[in-house]
């Protein structure tokens, strides 16, 4: 759909004062970005909204919709509005597009529904203004579902997955063969690519670490991302940390596992999985948001608890003594981000008729 003119609204939390104090940090970084940009041929202007520590989620939307009362002219001038995030983003968008009698559709992401929606002032909200959007895209199914629970009419629910880059995530054969067992007496690498912290289950993965170690000896697990649990990894036998890399640097790591594992204790539909997928790796994560729908056969993946590292040794151990074919496995993975921008402008299609 080359040709359709997009305009970003980019939505940054503004603490007063903290460009001439520095702090906190993110804040002070956020207020020096540019009032318009253009990323990759689209014009992005910064849409600052205030926020207020402690209290930020009780009066959010307001402040949301305050700041894009600023915006008004070119929110005029479109054909129709896509909100990103539920909350407070999603619910201002579908007030301000009510206003001006345009057309709204909202996507959600994950942590929006399954971790904000928790506060009563975001549920609520959530539950009266989603309810008249034109349509509410999710990536996972499970979103879909918590929507509705939520109080989010079903058939306003569009399901759109996500994509990957498929010129860097695809299937590669590996010179000894993607048939890799422990019997095979060489090391055996497993991969966990994300910030190295608790709530992506990192402390469970390396409480289980010394379990799946006796079981396979020549098993290594390899760790991309940055975070406080930095040092506690270093400091874990058979555990290699390799810091930040770029995205491209992925694929090669992933194509030298044998075995992807995200044992978060909260997502949405992680991108990250549906790469290794599309590289042909099986996954290992836990029963939280959309991780479940990714892995639907066991040829792709096991479904473990969160906070369960005994379980989690388990399922890496049994991954690790079982054959897999990258191709089959690959066959579970995502569309392409062409597909997948393709589904999301159909809904917004259908939206603006």
């Amino acid at each position: 759909h080359a040709g359709i003119p997009v305009h970003v609204l980019h939505a940054v939390p503004s603490l007063y004062f903290s460009s001439l104090l520095g702090r906190p940090e993110r804040a002070a970084r956020l207020a020096q970005l540019p009032d318009h940009d253009v990323v990759e041929g689209m014009p992005v202007t910064t849409l600052r909204h205030g926020y207020i520590p402690r209290i930020g989620l009780r009066v959010a939307l307001p402040l949301f919709e305050w700041a894009l009362r600023g915006h008004e002219k070119l929110l005029k001038n479109s054909d129709t509005i896509l909100g990103s995030w539920a909350f407070p983003d999603g619910c201002a968008a579908v007030r301000v597009a009510q206003r001006l009698h345009k057309p709204c559709v909202v996507k959600v992401h994950g942590s929006d529904v399954n971790v904000v929606a928790q506060h009563p002032a975001a549920a609520r909200a959530i539950a009266r203004d989603l309810a008249k959007a034109h349509a509410v895209v999710v990536m996972a199914k499970s979103l879909g579902r918590e929507l509705v629970r939520l109080g989010v009419p079903e058939n306003l629910i569009a399901f759109v997955p996500n994509g990957i880059d498929q010129t860097l995530f695809f299937p590669r054969e590996r010179t000894t063969g993607d048939h890799s067992t422990v019997e095979e007496h060489r090391p055996i690498g497993v991969l966990f690519v994300g910030r190295l912290e608790a709530q992506k289950g990192l402390g469970d993965l390396l409480d289980a670490w010394p379990i799946v170690r006796k079981e396979v000896p020549t098993a290594t697990l390899r760790l991309v991302g940055v975070g406080p649990l930095h040092e506690r990894a270093l400091c874990t036998d058979g555990v290699e940390v390799l810091g930040a890399k770029p995205h491209d640097a992925i694929p090669p790591l992933l194509h030298e596992a044998s075995l992807f594992v995200l044992p978060s204790w909260a997502e949405g539909m992680p991108n990250v999985i549906l790469e290794a997928l599309a590289c042909g790796r099986p996954v290992v994560g836990t029963s939280v948001g959309g991780i479940a729908d990714a892995l639907p056969h066991e040829d792709a993946g096991t479904v473990v608890s969160p906070h369960n590292p005994r379980e989690l040794a388990a399922a890496i151990v049994a991954r690790l003594h079982r054959p897999f074919d990258a191709h089959r496995v690959s066959s579970f993975g995502p569309p392409s981000w062409s597909d997948s921008a393709r589904a999301l402008f159909d809904v917004l299609e259908r939206a603006r008729k």
